[in-house]
């Protein structure tokens, strides 16, 4: 006779200090970015600059991305108390993480495309004032790279006693991650430019500035690659490979209390950025067993929030 049992699910870890303090970092950062996105635009287009216009286009992508991180933060903390969600907001600031990332690789092919048709037709760049605007981008970067880290901080805090009671790694914030990545991408992007308009400038060799274009949209290509990875993981509940699973099974299969119990069928999903639920199916000659005993031995891991437990029982 099959036994069910579900753990009550509450929305208690809804947005916190940590989730604000990214909303501000991120929404800080969108209207710098915007800024820097105008001015490099415009100066790659006035000193005929193919990567420095190359950079501030690749900037308006990132100005847009991470408005979607500064809105995911703010739809998450709207809804996070809505019924509807059966597991809380988290995977909106994980889809926007995923949209992200989608940004990066459509605005990478258009760094190559622009790079190439400068390859074909070369023009006369404004070297010295191209240098001192991107100069200028980088340091920008540098800044909003700061202020995401400083928000990241604050997550890390909030999370680093659970990874350190539990001995393995867990994905934090993909949403702040999609951003900082967006950011550094920015910033790797400036120092190409810099390096193509130093090289013009003091050797002549012009065909640098759309070959560091190409370099820079490979680089931004591998990373949003990675974040698409990582985001799609999660949304996609690929997750059964996590070391959770594992310490799931041994907990059961091999505890003090196991005796001849087997998990016939397991599945792991997150619900939350290093939060868990599991539902299970068990066999076993014990006829003592039940749901709550199975989850007491599975309270041990306060990753897992949320179970729900069958039991077959046999003579």
């Amino acid at each position: 006779m099959p036994m069910h049992d579900l753990s009550p699910w509450t929305h208690e870890h809804v947005f916190d200090v940590g989730n604000h303090a990214a909303e501000r970092g991120t929404r800080a950062v969108m209207w710098i970015t915007a800024a820097m996105m105008v001015v490099e635009i415009f100066a790659g287009w006035w000193f005929n600059s193919m990567a420095l216009l190359a950079d501030g286009w690749h900037m308006s992508s990132h100005a847009l991305a991470i408005g979607l991180t500064a809105f995911a933060y703010a739809a998450a903390r709207r809804y996070a108390r809505d019924p509807r969600f059966a597991f809380g907001t988290w995977k909106i600031e994980v889809l926007a993480g995923f949209a992200s990332a989608i940004f990066l690789l459509g605005i990478a092919a258009l760094m190559v495309f622009g790079s190439v048709e400068r390859i074909l037709s070369p023009q006369p760049i404004q070297y010295q004032e191209a240098i001192i605007v991107a100069a200028i981008g980088l340091i920008v970067n540098i800044v909003c790279a700061v202020i995401l880290g400083n928000a990241h901080g604050h997550h890390h805090g909030h999370e680093h006693h659970a990874d350190h009671h539990h001995g393995h790694a867990h994905h934090h914030d993909l949403n702040l991650k999609s951003a900082y990545v967006h950011v550094i991408a920015d910033a790797a992007t400036s120092v190409l430019a810099i390096i193509a308009l130093a090289g013009g400038w003091l050797y002549g060799w012009s065909w640098l500035d759309p070959v560091m274009g190409i370099v820079g949209a490979l680089l931004v290509a591998i990373w949003a690659k990675n974040l698409i990875a990582e985001t799609g993981k999660v949304l996609l509940d690929r997750e059964m490979d996590h070391p959770v699973v594992a310490e799931i099974r041994e907990v059961i299969e091999t505890g003090p209390d196991a005796g001849n119990i087997r998990i016939t069928d397991l599945h792991v999903w997150r619900v939350g950025k290093q939060t868990y639920s599991c539902a299970l199916s068990v066999v076993t000659h014990d006829a003592s067993l039940t749901a709550q005993r199975i989850r007491e031995q599975l309270a041990q891991h306060e990753e897992i929030v949320h179970s729900t437990i069958e039991i077959h029982q046999y003579a």
